[in-house]
This record gives structure tokens, sequence and C-alpha cells, in this order.
């Protein structure tokens, strides 16, 4: 390939995906230090978020963003979603007219509620958005372990002729046109990571974190086919194979929170010893203002939402699920 990729954004899974795309084409990577850039460059690695792993020696490193923006030829966006519309403010200034643009972000603006691919029109019409999401650990893959992900775009012709920059040996990615699902898939299981965490750090037993993902699942699922997704997606990679890599891998962020959470501990104490963000805490209210918009019963999303921002705490929120009467599998409860 001769493609010009630009990936904006040095965090464990920019990097990680930097890494992956210089083995098929050019790739150069955006970020905001200049020790990161320089490690990049000259030691291929980065060691504040990928301690001991070797990236790409074809990888380069800049942190001038315009060089960055102007000489893409496709533009990957590994920005936390708080930051993202400011990104794009800026990227708009140097861009070439009609290069897509892919989001690695899995979260939701918290004032708009907007998904990246929607902000990404919002402020770049005629750049043909996509998302890349799945089940993907950062340091997994870039230790060559191996892994799946979707790159979802609307445009069947151009999401083909992507995949491969992002497909890389032991790394298989699959094409999908529904990309309402796909984000949305990637949001949704961040706040079960976060409510399946607690379970774990009360002590809860693996019956109930398989029951807590599984509902979960159920939630997910009804939550983005009413806002436009597609069933079949949310049993794919960018749904319950994203949903079981986050409730259950150590590594995960999100879960970790919802660990720390369950252990007695506050969430402005566990979010200052973090270095890299966890997209399901500012996620949860956006979540619930949208069901409440779309009429979708989310039971799990909601005792979250009381532990994060209210007074409730995590034994309150399995107390408060249990306490629900179930019905059908596949109703809320």
């Amino acid at each position: 390939m001769d493609l010009r990729v630009s990936i904006l954004g040095g965090g464990s899974w920019g990097t990680t995906v930097a890494s992956l795309v210089a083995r098929n084409t050019q790739a150069l990577l955006w970020a905001r230090s200049e020790d990161t850039v320089a490690e990049i460059n000259e030691q291929h690695s980065n060691s504040r978020y990928l301690p001991g792993a070797r990236l790409s020696p074809k990888l380069t490193a800049t942190s001038d963003f315009e060089e960055a923006v102007s000489t893409a030829d496709l533009l990957v966006v590994g920005i936390p979603s708080q930051q993202f519309r400011a990104t794009l403010q800026e990227v708009a200034k140097y861009i070439r007219p009609w290069v897509p643009i892919i989001s690695l972000s899995k979260g939701l603006e918290a004032d708009t509620r907007m998904r990246m691919s929607e902000i990404i029109r919002e402020l770049l019409p005629g750049h043909p958005p996509g998302v890349l999401s799945g089940p993907n650990l950062a340091k997994e893959i870039i230790d060559g372990q191996a892994a799946a992900s979707v790159l979802a775009m609307e445009d069947e012709t151009i999401v083909r002729s992507l995949k491969s920059v992002f497909s890389s040996g032991m790394f298989r990615v699959y094409t999908n046109t529904d990309i309402i699902g796909c984000e949305l898939g990637g949001v949704l299981k961040n706040v079960v990571a976060i409510a399946t965490g607690m379970g774990d750090g009360l002590g809860a037993g693996e019956n109930t974190r398989a029951g807590v993902i599984t509902r979960g699942l159920a939630e997910l699922t009804r939550f983005g086919i009413a806002l436009g997704g597609e069933a079949q997606t949310f049993a794919g990679l960018a749904g319950i194979g994203d949903l079981v890599a986050t409730c259950t891998s150590p590594q995960s962020r999100n879960r970790h929170v919802g660990e720390e959470l369950g252990k007695g501990r506050k969430l402005n104490e566990i979010i200052a010893e973090m270095h890299m963000v966890a997209e399901g805490v500012k996620s949860t209210p956006s979540v619930m203002k949208l069901s409440e918009q779309h009429g979708v019963e989310m039971p799990i999303t909601y005792e979250v939402y009381r532990v994060l921002y209210e007074e409730g705490t995590p034994w309150q929120a399995f107390r408060g699920l249990v306490r629900k009467e179930p019905g059908a599998e596949w109703e809320p409860g």
C-alpha cells in the first residue's frame, strides 16, 4: 500500500494502532509530548503507556499537528471523547478534501450526547467517517497476541478498501456498515464493565459476573436498536466481544474503576491515580439521558449512574438489581 496514514494520539491504543498500520503503509503518529515523540523515533517504544513493548521500527512520530494532518491520506483519531471536538476543529484547518477519518474513541460527547462519527459529520462534512472497535486490549495486541476488530463505515466500498490498512499478522479486521451499532457497543460496554467491576470489588462470584455481563448485553442491545443500530452487530465483535473483554480483563480501565468502587474507595481518588481515561465514567450520564429520550429502560446503567454521580453505593446497586422482578429474558430487569 502507498497510503499516508496519520494517527492522532499517543496513548496506549493510538500507539498500538499506529504500530500495526506501520507494518502495512506509511504511518505518522502525532503526540503532544516531545519526550514521547523522541522515544518513539529513537527507541521504538512508548514506555509511559506501553511499558516493555516494542513498536514497529517503521513508525515515525511528530509533535507538529499541521504536519500530521496535512500529509494524511487517511486520518485515525485516538483522542478521548471529551477532547474529540476540539481536536477536529484543529484538524479542519489543515486536512485535505475527502480524507476518511477513523475514530478509535469509545465514548459520547458529554454536552451533546453525540457519537464521534456524528461530530465528524458535523465539523468535517464530506470526509467519510468510520470507527475501529472490538475486544482490543492494547497491551496484548502490541505483544503479538491474536485479536480481532471491526472497521465500520457506511460505504461498503470504502470500508473494504481500508481494512487492509489495519490488518496485520495476528490482528484480524472484519468490516461492518452499521457504524451506529459499532459505536454504541463500544460506549455501553464500558458502563457494564464498571458494574461488573463493582461486583468483583464486593467479592461476588463468577455466577454474578456472568449474570451482569449477560443482562448488560440485553441492555446494550435494546439501547443500540432503539438508537438505530442493527441487532446482529451486538452479537459480534463490537458488541459481546468487546463487552466480555472489558468486563473480565484486569487491563480494563473501566472494570478497574468499578472494582475499586466496590472496595469502598471514592471515585475522585480512583481517577486521580489513573493516567489513562475510563470512558465509561464520562459516558454514563449521556447514556442515561439518551435512554430517557428513547424510552429504553436500563437498570444496570441506572445503578452505575447512582454510584458515580449520586450517593449510591455498589452494595445498594446490586441490591436494587436483585430486587427487580425478572420477566422474560429479553425484557428489562
